[in-house]
């Protein structure tokens, strides 16, 4: 009875470590400038802030995620974005589901203050995001979302509030 006592102590402390490391990360990362791959950071700081005429936004198709801050919570992560007929977009999946609204609270952050800055390739872009629920483009910006990404994201799955789209356009 010891015997398993003591290797259930020792099995609970080595369980510890790897769980202790991830978290320390994952709090040490919110304090950084912008996000990992896997946690999500504190506000996107370096970069140039872009100013001009509207950027030729197709570039984004040839790179596979960029970083974006809300400033209502300013918390930064990693995303995956597509343009359609000059227009830049981001979206978030499954939220259609329990666990999807649990696990991604950004969409209802931005649909609420959709003020965002957006790092690309280290220049940073302030946008407004709006989302998009209806209208002709859904399926052309569905297409390219799958054209580019492992997904099966549809016109009637934006529609019917499963996948939240939001358009990343110009700050007003």
């Amino acid at each position: 009875m010891n015997k398993l006592k003591n290797i259930t102590i020792v099995f609970l402390c080595l369980l510890l470590i790897p769980v202790t490391a991830i978290a320390t990360a994952a709090v040490k990362q919110r304090f950084a400038d912008g996000p990992n791959r896997v946690f999500s950071g504190g506000p996107l700081e370096s970069g140039e802030l872009y100013s001009g005429i509207e950027p030729n936004w197709s570039f984004v198709n040839d790179i596979p995620t960029i970083e974006m801050q809300l400033f209502d919570p300013p918390a930064s992560r990693v995303i995956w974005t597509v343009e359609h007929s000059g227009k830049l977009y981001v979206w978030s999946g499954y939220m259609g589901t329990t666990i999807g609204r649990m696990w991604k609270q950004w969409p209802v952050q931005a649909d609420r203050d959709g003020r965002a800055l957006i790092r690309i390739n280290g220049v940073r872009y302030e946008r407004q995001l709006e989302r998009i629920q209806s209208g002709t483009e859904l399926e052309g910006i569905a297409s390219a979302i799958t054209n580019k990404y492992p997904s099966r994201t549809t016109a009637a799955a934006i529609e019917n509030g499963d996948v939240w789209l939001f358009e990343a356009g110009p700050v007003n």
